[in-house]
């Protein structure tokens, strides 16, 4: 199979000029000034160094924008990893993070490479609103600690060991981390809000404006709180070291499920993303192309010391709000943080750690898709939709991710196999009603002809209904119909019902008959070689032409069948 790379960086080469360039200029500017505090916090939660959240926003939001299938995609860590990313780290170790996270990439750029950027919209939309609102509370218990300045030296990843621990450093809590944190968040909800209304404002994202607020009182004043400084050492101004992680043969079996984790919610988080900007900008991504982008980003950005990167739908959207219509945008945004890393890194030192923790509360609060879980939203919907969205809520936030995913799609694969059943429906047709009762029963007025009129999807999940027809109900006739032209599907099992219906009835000289067979239907029964087991007139165009090739059959054999 020929693997089709072409970035969507090509499309936009021809007639690009000035003004685009200024536009994409301003626009990368903003959103690099944007994910920066985005970058540590996000690297801070995830149980990393503030370094690493900024280095994965350089390597793969450049590599996402260069290589991707969307003119606008901004590529970075966000929000929706922290738990996977925390928990990997509690388990494995930040090296064999780093591993599965460029596992991860291998797995998203075959999916890329193999066409399957389009299966992913078969996850329904109550498992993605589940896990999205999910992944939003785990977040915000992730902050609880850093956001109350609680004694805890490293939180537990399973969740009733978290809450324990919590709870019982409560009341240890640091007053003036705690007013810091909550000066954080009122200055930042407050930015967001004047920035609706006051044009400057809206110059300085409110993540930054927050960060510079509070780092400059932490200089000034000396607040008695933890800043990336005393807990990090500060950030490095220079380049990382280029490398492959510590790699332990015997941990590769362990890392698959948390490697596939990540391709996963990658690849989801990504694609959504572009969606989203394909809304904005009136344009259609390639997501072969873009899971092709994000796997090399996530292969690329670990030899950096960064981790797990996706598409970043707020600051997408960002880019495509400040004029951002082209891939440079992107690039410029990578540009702009390895100038601020370079030229700036000692003034990280003062950041406090709560300000960036109120960041990240106010990302959660805003990620989640609340208005679903309200009782009256959910009565809307039915009760299969309710259980699978409020089941994946609950595992994603008890448990992990990867179960709620896989919870979330057996109770949808099941509800849909369960509707399709329940939409199946075999029909008896009273051909005595248009063809006469003389010419379709016997002189003791037990039916020659039977037909019967089938509907919906002939699958395993329908079985019983098609295994009914064995018991034949209505007496033993010479032949049988079976009208298919509303049947849309029909798969191995109901293939293999047909044949014991066909072989029953043979048994007893009578005779099956389709008629009115659609593509799908049609081409199974032909390549499993049961057309030339019934026989080339036993397969009719519809009911009428199946009626007199019926008759025919009756008239001329059922004395055979039935002395």
């Amino acid at each position: 199979m020929k693997i089709q790379f072409r970035p969507k960086l090509f499309d936009t080469l021809p007639g690009y000029g000035r003004g685009v360039f200024l536009q994409d200029f301003s626009s990368g500017l903003t959103v690099g000034v944007l994910a920066l505090p985005l970058a540590m916090a996000f690297a801070i939660a995830s149980g990393m160094s503030p370094s690493a959240g900024i280095w994965t926003a350089i390597v793969a939001g450049f590599l996402i924008a260069v290589l991707g299938g969307s003119r606008v995609q901004i590529g970075g860590p966000t929000g929706a990893f922290i738990p996977i990313v925390y928990a990997i780290v509690t388990d494995y170790g930040v090296a064999n993070l780093l591993i599965a996270t460029m596992m991860s990439g291998v797995m998203l750029f075959a999916m890329g490479a193999l066409r399957l950027g389009n299966m992913i919209r078969f996850i329904p939309l109550s498992v993605v609103i589940g896990f999205t609102n999910g992944i939003a509370v785990v977040i915000f218990i992730s902050q609880i600690k850093d956001f109350l300045g609680l004694p805890i030296d490293a939180l537990p990843g399973e969740f009733f060991a978290k809450m324990t621990a919590l709870w019982a450093a409560l009341p240890s809590a640091h007053l003036p981390t705690v007013a810091a944190a909550v000066a954080s968040l009122g200055i930042l909800l407050g930015w967001n809000h004047q920035a609706r209304k006051i044009a400057w404002m809206r110059r300085m994202p409110g993540p930054l404006a927050v960060l510079v607020i509070m780092t400059a009182a932490n200089a000034l004043f000396a607040l008695p709180i933890d800043t990336i400084g005393s807990r990090f050492g500060g950030i490095p101004q220079e380049i990382p070291a280029i490398g492959l992680p510590a790699l332990e043969l015997g941990m590769l079996g362990k890392l698959i499920a948390p490697a596939i984790t990540i391709a996963l919610l990658g690849a989801i988080e990504s694609l959504l993303s572009a969606r989203v900007a394909d809304s904005l900008i009136d344009d259609r991504h390639d997501p072969n192309q873009e899971l092709m982008a994000q796997g090399i980003a996530n292969i690329a950005a670990p030899l950096f010391g960064g981790f797990a990167a996706t598409g970043a739908i707020a600051r997408t959207a960002t880019n495509i709000r400040t004029g951002g219509r082209t891939p440079l945008a992107g690039m410029i945004h990578a540009g702009v943080l390895l100038a601020v890393v370079l030229a700036l890194a000692p003034l990280a030192s003062h950041i406090p750690l709560a300000t960036l923790s109120a960041i990240v509360v106010v990302v959660a609060i805003n990620m989640g898709e609340w208005h679903a879980l309200a009782p009256q939203e959910l009565r809307r919907y039915s009760l299969n939709y309710r259980t699978i969205l409020l089941s994946t809520f609950f595992v994603t936030v008890v448990f992990d991710l990867t179960l709620a995913v896989e919870l979330g799609m057996a109770l949808a694969s099941l509800f849909f196999i369960y509707r399709m059943s329940d939409l199946t429906r075999i029909e008896r047709i009273p051909l005595e009603e248009h063809y006469g009762v003389e010419a379709l029963t016997r002189a003791d007025g037990s039916p020659r002809i039977l037909a019967y009129s089938l509907f919906g999807s002939l699958f395993f999940g329908a079985a019983n209904k098609l295994e009914n027809l064995l018991q034949m109900q209505h007496g033993h006739p010479d032949v049988v119909i079976l009208d298919m032209n509303k049947v849309i599907n029909l798969d191995t099992t109901g293939l293999d019902i047909l044949q014991t219906l066909h072989r029953n009835l043979g048994k007893r000289g009578a005779h099956l008959m389709l008629c009115g067979l659609n593509a799908q239907p049609a081409s199974i029964v032909r390549r499993s070689g049961f057309q030339d087991a019934l026989g080339a007139d036993r397969i009719t165009g519809n009911i009428t032409t199946a009626l007199v090739h019926a008759q025919r059959l009756s008239a001329g054999e059922a004395e055979i069948a039935y002395t």
